[in-house]
């Protein structure tokens, strides 16, 4: 296993920055009781909304225009987080400022983080999303946060709940889940030559 913890103790750092933002977290669009099909066609829609949202993303320096632009993590796999059991690789990490210091709040359309995975040439391809809670906004100890019906993963290493959302890259394991079997870090030194997709 690689140690990561600079990094994380840097991820942890950002996040305390949001002690002083009081809040609770938002509604779960997505948790109403509702029968199934009506959930999953929900869902389905929400997802698509998300798909749009996130379209120009695919585009680094776009993000990075929009708020993304904090490198909160190298390129993980699934070694560097032992608290998320599974294959494959998240990616980098990159954080809007303004929704990490939201107060915790839930909101499908404002995802903390946008993941990229490094591609050979140097460049960032778009993955997927995270939504990251602070355990200083909602408590490891108190129930997950949830989102679309599905339940935040404790993740000690960063003091974050966390949930992925792969909207730009297939995932067999399941799109909520941690870890994508298709994306690689091979290339993740790359990445310092040029950071720009």
């Amino acid at each position: 296993m690689r140690a990561r913890f600079p990094i994380t103790l840097t991820l942890v750092a950002v996040l305390l920055a949001c002690d002083d933002h009081q809040g609770t977290l938002a509604p779960d669009s997505g948790a109403a009781v509702a029968a199934p099909a009506a959930s999953l066609a929900s869902a389905a829609s929400q997802i698509a909304k998300l798909r749009r949202l996130v379209a120009p993303f695919h585009n680094f320096d776009a993000a990075v225009r929009a708020g993304w632009s904090i490198p909160v993590t190298p390129c993980w796999t699934s070694a560097d987080l032992p608290s998320q059991p599974g294959t494959g690789a998240m990616g980098t990490h990159w954080g809007n400022l303004a929704y990490i210091q939201d107060g915790g709040a839930v909101n499908l359309l404002q995802p903390e983080l946008l993941l990229y995975e490094p591609e050979k040439n140097g460049k960032l391809r778009f993955v997927g999303v995270e939504y990251i809670v602070p355990f200083t906004d909602h408590p490891a100890s108190a129930a997950p946060p949830t989102l679309l019906g599905h339940a935040f993963s404790r993740v000690p290493e960063a003091g974050v709940w966390g949930i992925h959302i792969w909207v730009g890259r297939e995932n067999s394991s399941g799109m909520f889940a941690p870890w994508n079997p298709k994306v690689s870090c091979a290339n993740a030194g790359t990445q310092a030559a040029h950071r720009h997709g």
